[in-house]
């Protein structure tokens, strides 16, 4: 098993999650964010052909999960069993991820929101929800992505492109804007969203 040094705000993963990781080669951190970035961009050429699938349907959001994710977790796309140090309680997930995806498309049929808008509170309850053992940022900044160009908006860029999964500025700047969307300012993650 390999030792699991997540970078700050990140979710830890139990013996049990960690004991679900498919390659067997992966001996360290560094290796396994590689592997999984690879395996993300698999999931992420699946999710763009995906033209006429609903995104704001429960199934969807599992299948982008399993495929950012199933060459590398045995859980991919499944939804948690355990409590994390974010997320709300795991008997809940379904629920709340159902009150998620109704609330935004009402929200999208009335336009209650911009484009930009609606796709970073999307991604920040999304966040919030913690549906999956692990991956929930990149699989919701994945979703708001795709939920962006569905309002006829272009991609976020999350940072220009630097990592948020490494340690740093950018993955500082990411969580504060969280936070303050946790407090209902929802501008500073907007603007880390296209900065």
């Amino acid at each position: 098993m390999i030792p699991f040094d997540p970078a700050p705000g990140a979710t830890p993963l139990d013996a049990d999650e960690l004991a679900a990781l498919v390659p067997r080669h992966i001996t360290t951190q560094e290796e396994l964010n590689t592997w999984e970035e690879a395996n993300i961009l698999q999931g992420e050429r699946w999710a763009l052909r995906q033209k006429r699938r609903d995104l704001l349907d429960e199934g969807f959001v599992r299948d982008l999960h399993r495929k950012m994710f199933d060459q590398t977790w045995r859980w991919a796309g499944t939804f948690r069993s355990s409590d994390k140090n974010i997320g709300v309680s795991w008997p809940q997930v379904a629920r709340r991820l159902r009150d998620l995806l109704d609330n935004t498309r009402y929200q999208m049929e009335h336009q209650v929101y911009g484009g930009d808008e609606l796709a970073a509170r999307f991604h920040h309850q999304l966040v919030w929800i913690h549906p999956f053992p692990n991956g929930n940022g990149r699989h919701a900044r994945l979703m708001a992505d795709l939920l962006a160009v569905r309002l006829d908006r272009p991609r976020f860029t999350w940072g220009s492109g630097a990592s948020l999964m490494a340690r740093g500025d950018s993955r500082s700047a990411y969580l504060q804007a969280l936070r303050a969307a946790d407090q209902c300012d929802m501008a500073p993650l907007i603007e880390f969203a296209r900065s």
